[in-house]
């Protein structure tokens, strides 16, 4: 399952890989190639198309681009603290983090799986319900979980955003006075996919406005999300957890 996704980054990022040699003199440039590579890397792209699906399927109950506003935000704050920590001390700051990545991948796999359950209904969580009456207003809203979700997804490194992240983007933001910026670009970048999708998902809804009010329709749609995040989560636990 990897190589096959080690396959379709692959298939994507070499025309990108060449255009970024064109511009290796501009870091900001560089920084956001990077990133859109970083998109097609198969951890990114497993939770790209995971975060597409989650999101696709609640497009239908609400409008939630402030949601993947703050998904993307959960993204640049981490990278962004990451850079900062790796600009400021360097090498021993990545042979550290390095050693928490793989346990950070292996968690995305059965989040994603147990996601998937609770949208088809498999799981009822009522103790969610009773745990949710103890939190505060602002905790039980959307911004605040989508903020998490693109934290926790931005924790799933794999070799390949490790290269692209600390090989390639960090000598850049070392060696620019504006280098603390880059990581932001970087993260932003990597959420081009999941942004392209929504903006066709919002031009066809336009059209459907009747759609958004279909109870059944809305069941569905998060059923079918439901299985292809249990799907994604299978494959991705058996990827990395090696079974």
């Amino acid at each position: 399952m990897y190589q096959f996704l080690f396959e379709i980054s692959n298939f994507f990022s070499k025309p990108i890989t060449t255009f970024i040699n064109t511009y290796e003199h501009s870091p900001f440039v560089t920084a956001f190639l990077l990133g859109v590579i970083g998109a097609f890397a198969p951890c990114q792209l497993t939770g790209n198309i995971s975060a597409i699906t989650f999101y696709g399927q609640r497009k239908i109950q609400k409008d939630i681009w402030l949601e993947v506003l703050f998904f993307i935000l959960g993204k640049i704050m981490i990278f962004s603290v990451i850079g900062l920590f790796a600009w400021n001390f360097g090498q021993t700051f990545e042979r550290e983090m390095t050693n928490y990545f793989p346990l950070f991948r292996k968690m995305i796999g059965p989040l994603l799986l147990l996601t998937g359950v609770v949208l088809i209904g498999g799981v009822k969580l009522k103790f969610i319900n009773r745990l949710t009456q103890r939190i505060p207003v602002i905790m039980k809203e959307g911004k605040v979980g989508s903020f998490l979700l693109g934290v926790s997804f931005s924790l799933a490194f794999c070799p390949t955003m490790f290269v692209l992240f600390f090989v390639w983007l960090m000598p850049v933001v070392g060696s620019s006075s504006y280098g603390f910026t880059l990581p932001a670009i970087f993260a932003i970048a990597t959420s081009i996919p999941l942004l392209v999708i929504f903006a066709l998902i919002e031009a066809v809804s336009v059209k459907g406005v009747v759609m958004k009010k279909s109870k059944k329709v809305g069941v569905v749609v998060q059923r079918v999300a439901g299985i292809l995040l249990m799907i994604i989560g299978l494959f991705d636990t058996i990827t990395y957890w090696g079974i």
